[in-house]
């Protein structure tokens, strides 16, 4: 299946198998702190449009909703135990968006990168592509299982791993703009980037790790606004807006 986004047909998907990375934040609607049951609710929904146009899913999720360990280290903590705990705090959103898919049928799995036996299962790789070949779900928590590392390098190391055709990132706008555009009204909006583009220009879409890694391992990575209801399965398809990093010309 190609990487391209050119548009083939309204309803039939660019890729087979894909990643999607749901930030902590996305998952607190309005509110300051914690989750939000609809805003949950409402991404599973939207899973489950691309799980019915017959996309592999799989996803990684922050926990800065719940604990952001650079915020922590910054007043003193030390900085280990703080990525630590905000690993906890991933594994308590995989499996809040686990629930959720269960509650409208789709078949999850939650592999953590920390074992948690009693809770979810351990991170194997062969493990986590037999369940996609199922036609499971699989949510990966605790991101890499390494202090250091950022949910956006767990992304785009699980999406290699699995050989994902793209990674998705759902934001909180419609793609990858020059400036923050609820701060700058003249921020650009790119349609296109290039990886090297993403790191000369500064853009702060994902760490260098995460875009590293995707360039390495040539993994197209789609920028989409999250809280647009259906724009997942759009994005998959070439439709709706969005921004398009690496990937064949």
């Amino acid at each position: 299946m190609t990487s391209s986004p050119a548009k083939k047909s309204m309803t039939e998907p660019l890729y087979r198998r894909v990643l999607i990375k749901v930030s902590g934040e996305a998952l607190m609607g309005e509110q300051s702190y914690g989750q939000d049951d609809t805003i949950i609710d409402r991404i599973a929904l939207d899973i489950k449009e691309a799980i019915d146009l017959g996309v592999e899913v799989c996803v990684v999720v922050g926990g800065g909703n719940i604990y952001r360990g650079m915020s922590a280290a910054s007043r003193g903590m030390e900085r280990s135990s703080a990525d630590y705990m905000g690993m906890l705090a991933t594994v308590l959103n995989a499996l809040a968006i686990q629930n959720a898919l269960e509650r409208i049928d789709i078949d999850t799995r939650v592999l953590s990168a920390i074992h948690m036996m009693e809770i979810c299962e351990p991170y194997i790789r062969r493990r986590a592509i037999r369940h996609l070949e199922r036609g499971r779900v699989v949510i990966f928590g605790a991101g890499t299982g390494n202090p250091f590392f950022t949910t956006d390098t767990a992304a785009a190391l699980r999406a290699s791993e699995m050989g994902c055709d793209v990674l998705l990132k759902g934001t909180q706008v419609d793609g990858v703009y020059s400036a923050d555009p609820k701060k700058d009204k003249k921020a650009e909006r790119f349609e296109r980037l290039s990886y090297r583009e993403v790191m000369t220009k500064d853009l702060k879409v994902m760490d260098a790790a995460a875009i590293a890694l995707a360039r390495e391992n040539n993994i197209p990575i789609l920028v989409f606004s999250i809280h647009e209801r259906g724009q997942f399965a759009r994005v998959l398809c070439g439709n709706g807006r969005f921004t398009l990093i690496g990937g064949k010309k």
